[in-house]
Formats: C-alpha cells, sequence, structure tokens
C-alpha cells in the first residue's frame, strides 16, 4: 500500500482525520518493526507523551530527538501546536543468560534472543483503562519513580499503577499496551449497531 492509501485505511477505521509519521521506533524495538506504542502516545488532543532519554549516546537519543523535532513542528488535526512531554525511558536493559536460555520459540522462524540482547523497555506501552493507567515498571528505581510522577501529572483524574515485572513482557517483546490491545471499530458499524 501506498502512504496515502495507509492514511485512509487508518482514518477509516480508526476514525482520525490526520496521520503523523514517525521514521522509527524505539531502539531495539525488531518485535513489532517500530511500533508507535512503544515511542509515543496522545494523552489528549495536542498533547504527546514520547519516549526520551537524555543520554546522547544511547542510540534511543537520535530517534527521540528526531521525533520531538517532528512533532514540535507538526499542527493537529484541528490546527494546533502539539505540546510534547518526555517521558524518560529506563536505563538500558539486557536480556540475561538465564533469561535467554528461558525462551523457546515454538516457531521455526522465530527471532532468535541471545543473552545481552537490549530489551525495548518504554514508559510510554501503557494502558488506559476507566479512571486508571496501568504502567510499566521496570525495577529502575529513579526512571520507574520519574515514570510515575510524569503519568500521574498528566492524568490528574486517573489512578496510575505501575506492573512490577514488565520486564517480562519485554523479554517476548512489546509491554502492557501491546498486549492489551483494542479492536478498532469501524464507525460506520457503530452507527449500524445503534441505529439498526
Amino acid at each position: 500500500m501506498s502512504k496515502e492509501e495507509i492514511e485512509n485505511e487508518l482514518k477509516l477505521y480508526l476514525g482520525v482525520k490526520k496521520v503523523i509519521w514517525l521514521p522509527r521506533g524505539l531502539y531495539g524495538d525488531d518485535d513489532t518493526n517500530g511500533h508507535v506504542d512503544n515511542m509515543c502516545c496522545f494523552g489528549k488532543p495536542g498533547l504527546v507523551l514520547l519516549a526520551w532519554t537524555d543520554d546522547e549516546k544511547d542510540p534511543q537519543y537520535e530517534r527521540s530527538v528526531e521525533a520531538l523535532s517532528i512533532l514540535s513542528n507538526t499542527k493537529d488535526a484541528n490546527d494546533r501546536n502539539i505540546h510534547v512531554i518526555k517521558l524518560h525511558v529506563p536505563d538500558p536493559l539486557y536480556m540475561t543468560e538465564e533469561e535467554a536460555n528461558g525462551i523457546h520459540n515454538l516457531e521455526e522462524n522465530a527471532k532468535p534472543r541471545p543473552a545481552g540482547t537490549r530489551l525495548a523497555a518504554s514508559y510510554v506501552n501503557f494502558y488506559f483503562a476507566n479512571g486508571g493507567i496501568i504502567a510499566p515498571a521496570f525495577g529502575d528505581e529513579k526512571w520507574d519513580k520519574e515514570a510515575f510522577h510524569v503519568l500521574s501529572s498528566v492524568f490528574p483524574d486517573h489512578k496510575v499503577v505501575m506492573i512490577q515485572g514488565a520486564r517480562e513482557i519485554c523479554l517476548g517483546g512489546g509491554n502492557i499496551h501491546c498486549i492489551t490491545q483494542q479492536q478498532p471499530v469501524i464507525p460506520e458499524m457503530i452507527e449500524k449497531t445503534m441505529n439498526p
């Protein structure tokens, strides 16, 4: 599909008016080819949370700066400037030998997961629940606490719950948002079900 065809499908299925393209996802997110839910998300209209690192030597830094530049220079569907809030990623996490040995690839062509592989860990990969935010915690005390405070300030009407053990999900690729995916409903289908 062309970029325009993809945008048209997204607009149809998600009921959105505009699509913003980021060239790359979170560093190390090879499992999903860089799905946006590990890189950024809208917190509310005109506000985006972006996976960030201040460490210029981290390969994630270049990706975050690139995305920040695009988002900061793009208007949303209602012609508003986009406000970006940086949500720092945890310090790099790497798969241990024990973890690598505990992963059994059931598929013949499954991605190898050797010890030393950097895990694609991001606090942006959280789930919106009714009145709550369910977010990953990675055992990185400094950044887990920071993520809790940032999410609590962005979503003051939601209770933020940090789930310890999110590293386990990262071992297989993705995180909380990835494993709780909603199924979009085509807007016309909503209309038909409400007005049969």
